[in-house]
């Protein structure tokens, strides 16, 4: 019961600690707490579908992960990386992208970033309890994912939450920042992913760090080109950021 305890702790407590980081970064006027838990809560429950399309791929269609170059490729980004960042991108795009309380483009990051994290909580505990039984390899999962997917969960929401928030304010171009803020993140995870399920060619694996390093400078990068933009009373469309 202890070790359930401590290992739901590491898999929960790192996400609540980066969420109080999230709200810290609009000091002025956060954006409400109620929406930022809906939006963790969201990131929870959208494991169940993203398991289940995992499923899919893997059982209905085959796709076991043998070191295959090309299944892993697939599996990586149609499969993995496509269904989990869909997901939080259509209750972000559809529920909280309308509501005023968007209020300024950080506002997307913060919302965005939140959803990753509940994601990434649920599936460490997840991954955790059904290694229960062997509590050393179950404790050595739950530090090694402390600091890679769960930050790499963060970071995919900062880069889809800073071209959300683009789009929000700048209207002309909305289409074209809500395509980037749905395709980057799948682009960087399945990278992620797809350098992570490699087995022939181990040497691949050292990409898993790099790609993990340029999500989390390019998200640092996002967070500061939109922190300058602080007055969420302030009326009219913040200027344009680029990238």
């Amino acid at each position: 019961m202890l070790d359930l305890l401590l290992l739901s702790g590491l898999a929960i407590l790192p996400s609540l600690v980066l969420i109080l980081f999230l709200y810290g970064l609009s000091y002025k006027a956060p954006p409400p707490i109620p929406l930022m838990l809906i939006a963790c809560l969201f990131g929870v429950i959208s494991t169940y579908p993203a398991i289940k399309m995992e499923e899919f791929g893997i059982y209905d269609l085959g796709m076991l992960l043998q070191g295959d170059l090309w299944t892993s490729f697939t599996f990586s980004f149609l499969i993995v990386a496509f269904s989990e960042e869909t997901l939080k991108y259509i209750f972000l795009r559809y529920y909280l992208y309308p509501k005023k309380e968007f209020a300024v483009p950080l506002d997307g990051i913060v919302y965005a970033a939140c959803i990753g994290l509940g994601f990434a909580a649920a599936e460490n505990f997840l991954y955790l309890v059904i290694r229960l039984e062997d509590l050393e390899q179950a404790y050595s999962l739950a530090y090694r994912r402390m600091f890679t997917a769960l930050p790499a969960h963060a970071a995919f929401g900062v880069v889809m939450g800073y071209f959300m928030g683009l789009a929000r304010f700048q209207t002309k171009r909305e289409v074209f920042f809500l395509l980037l803020a749905l395709l980057l993140p799948i682009i960087l995870h399945g990278l992620y992913d797809f350098f992570i399920f490699q087995e022939l060619s181990k040497v691949l694996t050292i990409f898993t760090e790099i790609t993990l390093a340029i999500s989390l400078l390019l998200g640092a990068f996002m967070i500061r080109a939109h922190r300058h933009y602080k007055r969420r009373a302030e009326k009219g469309p913040p200027p344009f950021i680029e990238l």
